[in-house]
C-alpha cells in the first residue's frame, strides 16, 4: 500500500463555464502523467473519472439536514472538512502539516504598506494576529512571550532595553511591569500617524497588551515606528548599548538555500548590528522556529558563528498554544 497526498481545490467562477471543455484540458494533464482513467455515469449531473485511485467524497451545504452523514463518519472516526466558508479555519504550521482552527469570525482586516493584517477571533485562543498568513500571536500565547523575555529568569528593573518589533504589545506591556530604565520598541509597519499594526493590536488584542499601546510614549518606555536597520546603525555609530536586545521581528526563514532567500541576509545583518549595540554583559533574546525545522534552526546557529563579534548562545524550547508546535527560543551574549 501508498500513501497519497490529496490536494483539493475550489473554484468560485463568476461566468458559466462549458464543462465538455474544461474536463477535456484537465484529462490531457492527467494523460501527461500515464495515468489510467476510468469514467463513471452520473446520469447527467457531472462528470466523474478516477485515476488509478478511487476517493470517495461526501459534500452537503452547512444548512443541509447532516445525519445521514453521521454513519459515515463513525465508519472513518474523521470530522468534515469545512470548504468554501466566510472564515478560513485552516492554516499551515511551520513545518508544512495543516490544522484546523476554531475560528468563527474575522475581527479586522487589511493590507499594511508592509504586511497583509488578519485579527481572527478562536473559541479557544481568542483573537488571534495573522500576518502575511502566518499565525504571530493569539491572546492565549503568554508562553511566547515568557521565553523570549528570558523565562522569567533576568531582572529588568533599571535596565536599557531595545525591542525590534514586537507590534502586538506583549513583550512591552510585560517589561513595564519590572520598572525597567526605559525600554525603546521600534516598529516599522505604520499607515498615516500612528502603526496600523499598533492600532488594532491596541483595540483588538487586549488581554495581550492591555493599555500600553494607547500611547507611544510612558515613562519608561517609547515606541519609535520607523525601520529599525537606520536606527540600529545609528546607535551602532554613537556607541549606544542595552542591557537587553529582543528581536520580535520574524522567525528563522523556512528555507535552507540562503542564496535563494533575501530573508537570511536581513537576519544576518539585524543579528550584527544587534550584538554590536549589546552591553558586553547583556542578552540577546529572540525566536527561532519550529522544532522540527533542524535544518533551519542548525543554519542559523552557524550564522551566529559568524558575527562580527564572537558570541555564546543557548536554545529552549516552548509549547505556543495557537502555535500548536513546538517552537524554539535563544538566548545570546557576548563571549
Amino acid at each position: 500500500d501508498m500513501a497519497v497526498r490529496h490536494y483539493t481545490l475550489d473554484f468560485n467562477l463568476s461566468t458559466a463555464v462549458d464543462p465538455a471543455s474544461t474536463v477535456s484540458g484537465l484529462l490531457s494533464i492527467f494523460h501527461e502523467q500515464e495515468l489510467t482513467e476510468t469514467i463513471h455515469d452520473t446520469d447527467g449531473h457531472g462528470y466523474l473519472a478516477t485515476f488509478g485511485l478511487v476517493t470517495v467524497d461526501l459534500q452537503c451545504y452547512e444548512d443541509d439536514d447532516i445525519a445521514q452523514l453521521d454513519n459515515v463518519r463513525a465508519y472513518t472516526g474523521l470530522p468534515a472538512l469545512l470548504r468554501g466558508a466566510k472564515v478560513d479555519r485552516y492554516w499551515p504550521t511551520a513545518d508544512g502539516r495543516l490544522i484546523e482552527y476554531d475560528i468563527d469570525k474575522v475581527v479586522y482586516e487589511e493590507d499594511s504598506e508592509y504586511q497583509n493584517i488578519k485579527i481572527l477571533h478562536s473559541q479557544q485562543y481568542g483573537n488571534i494576529l495573522v500576518l502575511d498568513g502566518d499565525v504571530n500571536l493569539a491572546e492565549s500565547d503568554s508562553a511566547y512571550t515568557q521565553a523570549i523575555t528570558g523565562s522569567g529568569k533576568e531582572n529588568y528593573a533599571g535596565k536599557e532595553v531595545l525591542i525590534l518589533g514586537g507590534g502586538d504589545g506583549g513583550i512591552l506591556a510585560e517589561l513595564v511591569k519590572q520598572k525597567p530604565k526605559m525600554i525603546t520598541m521600534v516598529e516599522i509597519s505604520f499607515t498615516g500617524k500612528h502603526s496600523l499594526f499598533l492600532d488594532h493590536s491596541k483595540s483588538q488584542q487586549r488581554k495581550t497588551c492591555g493599555d500600553i499601546l494607547d500611547n507611544l510614549k510612558g515613562d519608561c518606555y517609547q515606541i519609535l515606528i520607523q525601520d529599525c536597520v537606520p536606527l540600529l546603525k545609528k546607535y551602532v555609530q554613537e556607541g549606544r548599548t542595552f542591557d537587553y536586545v529582543i528581536n520580535d521581528l520574524t522567525a528563522i526563514p523556512i528555507s535552507t538555500l540562503p542564496e535563494e532567500d533575501s530573508t537570511w541576509e536581513f537576519l544576518r545583518l539585524i543579528l550584527d548590528l544587534s550584538i554590536k549595540v549589546l552591553h558586553p554583559s547583556g542578552k540577546y533574546f529572540t525566536q527561532g522556529n519550529s522544532a522540527n525545522l533542524t535544518e533551519a534552526l542548525n543554519l542559523f546557529e552557524e550564522r551566529l558563528g559568524r558575527l562580527s563579534c564572537p558570541v555564546d548562545f543557548r536554545k529552549e524550547v516552548v509549547c505556543v498554544p495557537s502555535y500548536l508546535e513546538q517552537w524554539v527560543f535563544y538566548t545570546a551574549w557576548k563571549k
